[in-house]
């Protein structure tokens, strides 16, 4: 007996032994190179403090970041993975544009690690996930549809649920109510409005309708603090290859089910009844039918703001694939991934700091009564709001201070030599992932003096030509950027052009200042929300 329990503690022990062993093994990659690594926590790696929710992801991708300023690239480990965090904007140009061929996917899932394995996946078939030739392909076919002369045709959409919500306002004032809001919830409910009118082609008003179908089970797919989520996350950056093969989906499949048959039979009933509507699933359609491509005398220029970043020749090229219903359906999803969050981030962010910075705000209703009046009593257009030269400063100057997309990555596909110019080279292998750090770039002092002052005026005429691309990164750098920036920008600005008119920004006392975030894993969130008050204008 006492032979056997020996027998069984020596074998648990070298099992331990074993597991030990391993994962101090994985732990000695940047040991080999000469790039500076934060020293791991065992088992985590240097994302400890994130993933048991001790540290927002802001202030752990800054800690990562600033860690060694005078290196170009740094080293460290999302639990057992290792990581290259490029800090210099010249780098991340060379890998992101100049060497992009070696770095044009993002990091696999088991959602995107095999495209051949996931042709039901909605979020595996999206522009995001897609991966090498197929996602070239998928850039191109989707390109047209995001040039300004198709968000000229899209803005009556996105005006429509402006002046919606400003009359929802005006309603609930004139009834004596305190027009005091969360605004993180209500960009939410605006930009699902948005997203369901240009991408689903259907109608809701959640303002109103506060516990809408379309928002409800959207609000349920996104819901990042969920404890499900998180373990869903942590088993597919763990182990991807186990969770693919027990076919475990980072989203819900009945919420993608319900999106899915919504898209499916609106295209069904507009291809029965000749329905024309101009909004994405319009575009889907002439993208099964081959009509849609750049039109020769598109303007490729940044027509809807400095932060709109410019179609590749990947996106400007030609393709010659048939797209099942599937994949086209995928996209749609995206656009409701994108819109629902990153935007209403964005939006909720700009109105707090017009909110605590009341003399930015003043000068910015000034050019917006400036453009109504120009109007002569008609609705606000595309061209007139990109007529607003103070308004894509503040809107620049918040997509700075606060990008929504916190970190971006990009995965080596082939053998790649990195060389700084200055005499340091050694080989990143196929497989590893790279991170952009946007957040933590953008709050670099070396790059933007008082980097935490929110200062539109780093926008204006004379300033934008001094700031380096490499470092505002806001939609994302190179081919693989946010294809949605302009239609993004053109509903952000449409959102607050309508509140300024006729309502100022004001914080209350359950206003949050200065705002901290959430120790969220996934995203920009306010740890209090982000409450302020609608005041009427007279």
């Amino acid at each position: 007996m006492i032979q056997v329990d020996l027998l069984s503690a020596f074998a648990i022990g070298a099992i331990i032994l074993l597991i030990y062993h391993y994962v101090a093994k994985k732990y000695e990659y940047f040991l080999a190179k000469p790039v500076p690594c934060i020293k791991p926590t065992f088992g985590f790696g240097s994302t400890a403090p994130m993933i048991l929710r001790n540290m927002d992801i802001c202030s752990l991708v800054s800690k990562l970041y600033n860690a060694y300023p005078d290196a170009s690239v740094a080293g460290f480990y999302d639990l057992m993975k290792p990581i290259y965090m490029l800090r210099d904007p010249e780098v991340i140009k060379k890998v992101a544009v100049k060497d992009f061929d070696y770095f044009m996917d993002h990091t696999p899932t088991m959602t995107n690690s095999n495209p051949d394995d996931n042709v039901e996946s909605l979020f595996g078939n999206s522009l995001f996930a897609l991966r090498g030739q197929k996602w070239r392909d998928m850039r191109a076919t989707l390109s047209p549809a995001f040039t300004g002369s198709k968000m000229r045709h899209m803005f009556e959409l996105v005006a429509e649920c402006g002046r919606s919500m400003v009359e929802f306002f005006a309603l609930e004032a004139k009834s004596g109510k305190t027009l005091e809001y969360e605004m993180k919830d209500v960009c939410s409910r605006f930009a699902n409005d948005v997203i369901a009118t240009v991408a689903f082609g259907i109608k809701v008003d959640s303002l109103r309708d506060r516990e809408n179908e379309f928002y409800v089970k959207g609000k349920k797919m996104l819901n990042f603090q969920s404890v499900i989520v998180l373990i869903k996350f942590l088993l597919l950056r763990a182990m991807p290859r186990l969770m693919q093969k027990l076919k475990m989906d980072f989203v819900d499949t009945t919420l993608t089910e319900y999106f899915k048959n919504m898209i499916t039979h609106n295209m069904k009933q507009r291809e029965a009844h000749g329905i024309v509507r101009n909004d994405m699933i319009h575009m889907l359609m002439e993208v099964r039918k081959g009509a849609l491509n750049h039109q020769k005398d598109e303007q490729q220029t940044k027509d809807a703001g400095f932060a709109t970043v410019e179609e590749s020749n990947v996106g400007k090229s030609m393709h010659s694939r048939d797209w099942t219903e599937n994949e086209l359906v995928a996209q749609c999803f995206l656009f409701f991934l994108a819109g629902f969050d990153t935007v209403s981030t964005c939006m909720s962010f700009l109105t707090y700091e017009l909110a605590i910075n009341p003399d930015i705000q003043k000068r910015l209703y000034e050019e917006v009564v400036e453009i109504d009046q120009s109007l002569g009593g008609k609705p606000l257009t595309y061209d007139a709001l990109q007529r607003m030269p103070y308004m894509d400063m503040v809107v620049s100057e918040a997509l700075r201070l606060w990008p929504p997309a916190v970190v971006s990555d990009r995965f080596c596909v082939k053998d790649y030599r990195y060389d700084d110019g200055t005499g340091t080279g050694f080989v990143i292998e196929k497989g590893n992932t790279m991170w952009i750090p946007a957040y933590a770039i953008h709050r670099d002092p070396k790059y933007y003096p008082n980097p935490d002052k929110f200062d539109p005026e780093r926008f204006n005429e004379e300033n934008r030509s001094k700031i380096n691309t490499g470092a505002y990164l806001p939609f994302g750098v190179g081919p693989r950027n946010c294809i949605g920036s302009r239609l993004a920008l053109m509903e952000v600005k449409a959102m607050v052009y309508y509140i300024l008119k006729d309502f100022s920004l004001e914080p209350t006392e359950k206003t949050q200042i200065p705002l901290r975030l959430t120790k969220n894993m996934f995203a920009l969130q306010s740890e209090k929300g982000i409450w302020l008050e609608l005041k009427p204008r007279k």
